[in-house]
């Protein structure tokens, strides 16, 4: 019982957190220097790092998928008409671009095999001699 209240929380904080990196990026998505997207860019990066810290660390697609669900829930919510009439994302070619890579990124993050599994059958594996099948003796 105490595992499933624990890995309760500690979604919801990954949604938090997901959702809190999500609204920072979404309100500097659209800072250009010149041609170049410099807000998209550094946001998808801190976005991706926060899904990938969380997937590596906590070794649960399920905590990263959260943080992902927070982030896009979020940008949605402020890409609505606000009570004054003003929008964080508006429906431009780099806002759209904006919640498409964010969308991308956590599904990549989450969808990403798990790499712990094939390094521990590697390692409980048989170790074969480097030389084998050269007619070495071992």
């Amino acid at each position: 019982m105490r595992s499933v209240i624990s890995r309760g929380l500690s979604w919801l904080a990954a949604a938090v957190v997901g959702g809190v990196y999500g609204v920072a990026a979404t309100i500097a998505h659209s800072f250009t220097w010149g041609p170049i997207p410099v807000g998209v860019i550094v946001g998808a990066i801190a976005c991706g790092a926060l899904l990938i810290a969380l997937r590596s660390l906590t070794g649960d697609r399920w905590a990263a998928l959260a943080a992902g669900l927070g982030m896009l829930t979020l940008i949605l919510v402020i890409s609505q008409r606000g009570p004054g009439g003003s929008i964080v994302v508006p429906d431009t070619p780099l806002g759209n671009i904006w919640m498409y890579t964010v969308a991308g990124i956590t599904v990549l993050v989450v969808a990403w095999p798990d790499m712990s599994r094939l390094r521990a059958a590697s390692a409980s594996g048989p170790h074969r001699s480097s030389h084998a099948g050269r007619g070495a003796v071992d």
